[in-house]
């Protein structure tokens, strides 16, 4: 009898610590450590992504831009006096390599009655040299208040870095007729910066096309403060 009882015993004893092995535990007063559960680990995913980023330009079949299109609700107005045969720059920072074709320009509104001769936008380097440019806009001024592109005369290779784009208006026009798409920034554009490195500047006056070189140092506020502000561009 004693013996069948210690057979008894000794069975539910082995069982039951084959039940704690399985759940992963171990048997009291057991040392050994417990058994690994027999479901795999699921690794840690590793760090990088940050998720939704907000619009790029790539979203619109765009190389780069000043800002998001959506939140270019402003108009800059300007008197023809005010910005004529000045050359205003505004200041892009490409992160890659791009075939930069054509300058994106937010038209918001036309003068039907502007007289406009010897427009042009164009693109400056970091160094003040202008490396590209486009033949007179001024036809293109006078048609479809929209979001259109402007070609270059000639394509070129753009190496990440600073640029600066160009747009030289001469003629006369309706103050609040002919008018660019930009944000509310005003005078804040230029938060932090100073020349050479102005985000929205003009330069020179008396132009009546983009001079070859300009000096960034000179890069003056006084006109951008007075309203003639964060225009919007882009580039494709």
């Amino acid at each position: 009898m004693r013996t069948r009882t210690t057979t008894a015993t000794t069975g539910l004893v082995t069982a039951l610590a084959a039940l704690l092995v399985l759940a992963g535990c171990t048997a009291p007063g057991d040392s050994r450590p417990a058994a690994s559960s027999s479901v795999a680990s699921v690794p840690a995913q590793g760090g990088g992504g940050s998720g939704f980023e907000g619009p790029r330009p790539q979203d619109q079949n765009l190389l780069a831009w000043t800002g998001d299109p959506n939140d270019a609700g402003h108009v800059t107005a300007q008197t023809s006096a005010g910005v004529g045969g000045r050359v205003t720059l505004v200041r892009i920072v490409l992160r890659e390599q791009i075939t930069w074709s054509n300058v994106w320009l937010g038209l918001a509104g036309i003068d039907p009655n502007a007289q406009l001769a010897n427009c042009h936008l164009g693109v400056y380097d970091a160094k003040g040299a202008l490396v590209g440019a486009t033949p007179d806009i001024s036809p293109q001024l006078m048609t479809d208040a929209i979001a259109k592109p402007f070609a270059l005369g000639k394509p070129f290779t753009a190496a990440p870095g600073t640029y600066f784009i160009a747009l030289l208006l001469n003629g006369t026009w309706a103050t609040n007729g002919l008018t660019l798409k930009s944000t509310g920034a005003g005078i804040s554009v230029n938060a932090g910066l100073t020349p050479p490195n102005l985000r929205y500047s003009t330069l020179l006056t008396g132009q009546t096309s983009l001079p070859p070189t300009v000096n960034l140092a000179e890069q003056s506020t006084s006109t951008i403060n007075t309203g003639w502000a964060s225009q919007w561009y882009a580039i494709s």
